[in-house]
């Protein structure tokens, strides 16, 4: 019968909530407001590129394979002054590429920022091979950027007539600084007269907390949530044209968040996270353990010695035994919250798959006053 392993994991999730809080489970750690929250309009933007990257060492892709990659080599010459587009071409140093980055918030032109570049085509790999002038384009199709350099990669791959052997991920490349900020977002951080946050973890309480922490702080009804997401806070007069310096004052507060219990549950893996504000009611929980050991033992048959006629076979035979553990009631829950909890599912000795199917049968019969996320 196979063993249950203990959850030690939800053991360890117990230790670290009464540790971390330093006066009992459920009691959250204050966090300062600029780790909860962020500034609504100060965010990254994406820009995406389609470029080529010349010098690979015979390990670019196929032309006849992929036509995009000729057509682009081609036009590319033709800007050069060089007219192959009735030769056929035969390289194999050319890989066409989409690259990728992030504009930084408030980035000014002449800025420098990192690009990633990823094969498009039967490329290999994008070791030495340097990425030509890619424009990088925003989502509204105007170029904010300009992207080229000689790209990086973190891993390799060998061929030989036997075997190969690949390391990491060789057709995707890095350029540090690859690429110069040309045209800046219209952003005017210094008139505003309203600075909006954003929750990372949405919840009424959290924003009233902030909201309370803030109008405390500089002794005027400032900030008003809005809901559970957003938090306006009025720009006071003394601050107006210095906002980033407002904002630095606002960051640095001490706020508790709160957030709704919940349980979630990994299937693939077996986690179970808990959160330290899980209550359950007392509940009695029985859990039978059935094993069914199917075991296959052929069997040679062969005839009598001298008989004239028969010959040799394999006979099958299996062998089934079923195995029922008998457990009685466990009674779990009461006074405690997540202690309770995983003292008691300890008790029981279950696996993880158990305690899911347990956690998810608690739930069921009302008990468990948290949410199920199953992820």
């Amino acid at each position: 019968m196979k063993k249950k392993s203990p959850l030690a994991r939800l053991a360890l999730l117990a230790f670290l909530g009464m540790a971390l809080t330093g006066a009992g489970l459920g009691e959250a750690v204050a966090s300062r407001i600029k780790d909860i929250v962020r500034v609504e309009g100060v965010r990254k933007n994406m820009l995406v590129g389609y470029g080529l990257v010349v010098g690979l060492n015979g390990s670019g892709d196929r032309l006849r394979n992929i036509p995009f990659t000729e057509q682009s080599l081609t036009s590319m010459l033709k800007r050069m002054g060089v007219n192959v587009r009735d030769e056929e071409l035969k390289t194999k140093n050319v890989a066409a590429v989409m690259v990728t980055a992030e504009l930084p918030p408030f980035s000014r032109q002449g800025a420098l920022i990192d690009v990633s570049v990823s094969t498009l085509g039967d490329a290999t790999s994008l070791a030495g091979g340097a990425l030509l002038v890619t424009p990088l384009m925003g989502a509204d199709g105007n170029v904010y950027a300009v992207a080229q350099g000689p790209v990086a990669i973190s891993g390799y791959s060998a061929d030989g007539d036997a075997q190969s052997v690949t390391k990491g991920i060789p057709t995707r490349a890095r350029i540090t600084n690859g690429a110069i900020v040309e045209r800046e977002l219209p952003e005017q951080l210094d008139q505003l007269e309203i600075v909006r946050l954003n929750l990372r973890n949405p919840d009424f309480t959290t924003a009233i907390r902030i909201a309370d922490t803030v109008n405390r702080r500089f002794g005027a009804p400032l900030a008003d949530p809005l809901d559970l997401n957003n938090v306006e806070i009025r720009v006071p007069a003394n601050y107006r044209g210095q906002v980033a310096r407002f904002i630095y004052d606002i960051e640095g507060l001490d706020v508790r968040p709160d957030a709704v219990a919940k349980v979630v549950i990994d299937e693939k893996s077996g986690t179970i996270v808990i959160g330290a504000d899980v209550h359950i009611s007392k509940v009695a929980i029985t859990h039978g353990n059935l094993t069914v050991r199917v075991t296959e033992t052929p069997q040679v048959s062969q005839p009598s010695p001298f008989a004239e006629v028969g010959e040799t076979a394999v006979v099958p035979r299996t062998d089934i035994e079923i195995e029922e553990g008998k457990k009685g009631f466990e009674v779990v829950g009461g006074t405690t919250t997540l202690e309770s909890l995983v003292s008691g599912l300890n008790r029981l000795g279950m696996s993880p798959g158990d305690v899911i199917s347990i956690l998810q049968a608690i739930k069921a019969s009302g008990a468990l006053q948290a949410e199920i996320e199953v992820i």
